[in-house]
């Protein structure tokens, strides 16, 4: 299952809190629904639902996890809210047990403690795409472990002047091509970049 990683993110890599002044808040962070202007249903959200559609399985970190658990359940009746809650999910934490997971129906929880190595299994496996969705820290975990296969990065015309990224800073260079790139008329530019071979 290749992993892609779909995220909203500034000009300067900021990916926090995209959706709502109190969805991230760590570290002071102060503009949380920073996406909302540049937002338009054809060219950003038809990349969500192309993203969607490729997808076999969801995967998340805790905290994001639990934002759309609170969410998607109530949305059921359009055909992206039965997608994002009939597919199965994944969900990376140390804290959740089996019972929290019951929350959203098709979620499976990966133990924190052991979730590299499972993660690289299911990355080995056959099926559709395994799609990260939000959750900064997990993505960026997979970058630093070589996991991800493909980045669709929504860049938003704004700097946001700090706040939580995807990307590793241990120094490390890995080199992606370019696949496809789609501006909106509200600046936005959807980009797909696919690692390239032999890294």
């Amino acid at each position: 299952m290749p992993i892609v990683i779909s995220e909203f993110i500034s000009l300067d890599g900021v990916v926090q809190a995209p959706g709502g002044p109190q969805e991230d808040t760590d570290g002071g962070f102060a503009h949380g629904g920073w996406t909302h202007p540049f937002f338009d249903p054809e060219i950003v959200g038809g990349a969500f639902d192309a993203a969607l559609e490729g997808a076999d399985a969801l995967l998340f970190g805790r905290r994001t996890w639990q934002t759309m658990a609170g969410a998607w359940p109530e949305r059921a009746g359009d055909p992206f809210a039965d997608r994002m809650n009939s597919v199965r999910k994944y969900v990376v934490s140390g804290t959740l047990g089996d019972a929290d997971t019951k929350a959203w129906d098709n979620t499976v929880l990966v133990p924190a403690a052991g979730a590299v190595a499972e993660l690289r299994g299911l990355s080995a496996s056959e099926g559709g795409n395994l799609l990260v969705m939000g959750s900064p820290t997990l993505a960026r975990t997979l970058l630093g472990e070589g996991l991800v296969d493909e980045l669709r990065l929504i860049v938003m015309p704004v700097m946001l002047g700090g706040g939580k990224s995807i990307f590793p800073d241990d120094g490390t260079k890995t080199t992606f091509e370019l696949v496809s790139t789609t501006a909106s008329d509200a600046g936005a530019q959807v980009c797909v970049y696919r690692r390239a071979a032999g890294q």
